[in-house]
């Protein structure tokens, strides 16, 4: 019998492509689920060797690291920036549609 592939893996396998990830976790931030947003870095990490380096290459206790990705996480700026550093991303802010007239 055919074994099925696990969707996890499969993701964890295309999110190694930096333009998958990239595409992955913009379509998170788009959400405007912060939830969804961390997952998806947690998902980046496992796909780029895990969480446990990415801690050790951000400097930073295994254990924050998992709390800060959790469905319940609450990063900070800096956390966040310094996460997203060890993994060759950056936040920016480009143009959208104005809430509010000049």
């Amino acid at each position: 019998m055919k074994r099925h592939p696990n969707y996890h893996d499969d993701l964890i396998k295309d999110l190694k492509n930096r333009k998958t990830a990239i595409g992955y976790l913009n379509a998170a931030l788009r959400q405007g689920d912060k939830e969804a947003f961390l997952l998806g870095l947690k998902d980046g990490a496992e796909a780029w060797g895990g969480l446990s380096k990415l801690a050790r290459a951000a400097h930073m206790p295994r254990i924050s690291l998992y709390r800060m990705l959790s469905e319940n996480g609450n990063p900070e700026m800096e956390s966040l920036g310094n996460v997203l550093k060890v993994l060759g991303f950056r936040l920016s802010i480009t143009e959208g549609r104005e809430l509010l007239a000049a």
